[in-house]
């Protein structure tokens, strides 16, 4: 694991492609800012199961989190008249 120090308003990027912000700290929270690709998944640690945690594999992407969304938009069908 590599461990970085960061103050306010400092970044990191990684894979030339994502960039991670120290946006605040304040007392024991640091709040980050992460701009990826849509196609990168990024999850909490605590949200992914604990196999796929051990596996480093998401459960869901944004894909599949923006499909659900757009989904949820829609009305459901009305049954049919007998």
């Amino acid at each position: 694991m590599l461990v970085l120090s960061r103050k306010r308003d400092e970044s990191i990027r990684i894979s030339g492609t994502i960039t991670v912000t120290v946006l605040s700290v304040c007392g024991g929270r640091v709040r980050l800012g992460i701009d990826a690709p849509r196609n990168v998944p990024i999850l909490r640690a605590e949200l992914l199961s604990p196999v796929a945690a051990a596996t480093e594999e998401s459960p869901l992407d944004r894909d599949t989190v923006t499909a659900h969304e757009s989904k949820s938009d829609e009305k459901p069908p009305t049954p049919a008249a007998t």
